[in-house]
C-alpha cells in the first residue's frame, strides 16, 4: 500500500549510521543519498532493497515517538536484526520473542533508535 515513508532526524549521520548497521541484517542497505548540494539545503538518505522506501533526512526530529516495523523472512533475522541494532547504539525496548497478543506466529523485536523512535523487525511465519 505504501510506496515509501520518510522523517527528520535530529543527528543525520548518527541515525544514517544505526539505520546502515540495525538494517543489514535484514538486507536493507542505502539505495540512495541526497546531498544538500542537490537539495539547496539538506540531507536525505533512502534505504532499502532494490528501492529507496525508508528515508531519514536532516531536520527537526519528530516530537512524538514513531513506530517503524521492517518485514524479516525469519525468526533468526529478527534475532539479527536485535544484536546489530543493540550493537549500533540502540536502546532495547522489547526483545526478540513471540507476540502471541497480535497473532501466534508474531516474532518481533524492537530497539529505539537515536531519536527515541520505536524500531521493529517482525516475523510473522511459523518456525
Amino acid at each position: 500500500m505504501l510506496d515509501h515513508v520518510g522523517f527528520a532526524v535530529s543527528d543525520y549521520p548518527a541515525s544514517k549510521a544505526f539505520y546502515e548497521k540495525a538494517l543489514a541484517p535484514l538486507g536493507i542497505g542505502v539505495i540512495m543519498e541526497v546531498t544538500p548540494e542537490m537539495t539547496g539545503s539538506v540531507s536525505y538518505c533512502g534505504f532499502g532493497a532494490g528501492k529507496p522506501d525508508f528515508w531519514i533526512g536532516e531536520g527537526k526530529s519528530l516530537q512524538a515517538p514513531l513506530h517503524v516495523a521492517f518485514a524479516a523472512s525469519s525468526r533468526a533475522l529478527v534475532d539479527a536484526f536485535y544484536e546489530a541494532a543493540i550493537a549500533a547504539g540502540g536502546k532495547d525496548n522489547g526483545g526478540p520473542g513471540l507476540r502471541p497478543q497480535y497473532h501466534e506466529n508474531y516474532y518481533g523485536a524492537f530497539v529505539l533508535d537515536p531519536d527515541g523512535h520505536n524500531i521493529e523487525a517482525v516475523c510473522h511465519l511459523p518456525e
